[in-house]
């Protein structure tokens, strides 16, 4: 993604309906993951623009950093408060077995060599890590938005899961993410000239924040969306 789509994101990320409840998702992965009795620790924030799912992160009491490839994202994150480091996914600056969270939330079909970002992700985790990881799906919804936020790919189901369990992976959780807007997002994505990341009123805001967390309390996951999220687990033996 590129510097003015960047400061786009970290521009909106803080009330737009997708980011905010992105973050809502990653928060009560986290606290389900506090229910089963692991234990915050050092956390990686893989492609974090602004830092908003890092803040998520630290307020919950992990070590969280940011990683950022890009000086635009990384200059945000910095001026909020939050740890960065400027790196490529392919070859993180961190030791093997040194991490207990990754997250990587709409990064991977950024980047060309996703088999080393994700081979990257393993080998940082200690055994039992888990990494939490959210990609867009479907090529069937590929449009101008993609071209212009830099998208490589959009991944299919068991895509995802060949290129996850391929680095070591196991798969613990898979399921889709804004089924609901799917219809009206592949509308307006056949007449899609550019990206996406556009500021909206405050009642559209609301009603589309409305019906995206209504899908928490409903058994969707299984039904086409626009994204796919995952929750695996590097293996403890």
């Amino acid at each position: 993604m590129d510097g003015t789509e960047v400061k786009k994101l970290a521009a909106l990320e803080d009330k737009h309906w997708w980011y905010r409840e992105r973050r809502v998702l990653l928060g009560r992965e986290l606290d389900a993951l506090s229910r089963r009795g692991i234990q915050v620790g050092r956390a990686l924030d893989i492609g974090a623009a602004g830092g908003g799912n890092t803040r998520v992160l630290r307020d919950r009491g992990w070590a969280g950093t940011a990683l950022e490839y890009g000086a635009e994202g990384a200059e945000v994150a910095h001026h909020r408060g939050i740890p960065v480091v400027r790196a490529d996914a392919t070859t993180l600056p961190f030791a093997e077995q040194s991490l207990d969270l990754v997250v990587a939330f709409d990064i991977l079909e950024h980047i060309g060599d996703d088999k080393s970002a994700s081979g990257e992700m393993f080998r940082v985790l200690r055994p039992g890590g888990v990494a939490l990881v959210a990609v867009p799906c479907d090529m069937d919804l590929w449009s101008e938005h993609d071209v212009a936020v830099g998208h490589v790919r959009r991944y299919e189901r068991q895509e995802l899961v060949d290129l996850l369990e391929s680095s070591g992976f196991t798969l613990e959780s898979l399921g889709s993410w804004n089924v609901l807007l799917r219809p009206v997002a592949a509308r307006r994505r056949k007449r899609s000239t550019g990206s996406d990341l556009t500021e909206t009123s405050s009642l559209v805001n609301a009603g589309l924040r409305a019906v995206i967390a209504a899908e928490r309390y409903l058994p969707v996951g299984g039904f086409p969306g626009i994204s796919l999220m995952a929750r695996v687990r590097r293996p403890a033996g």
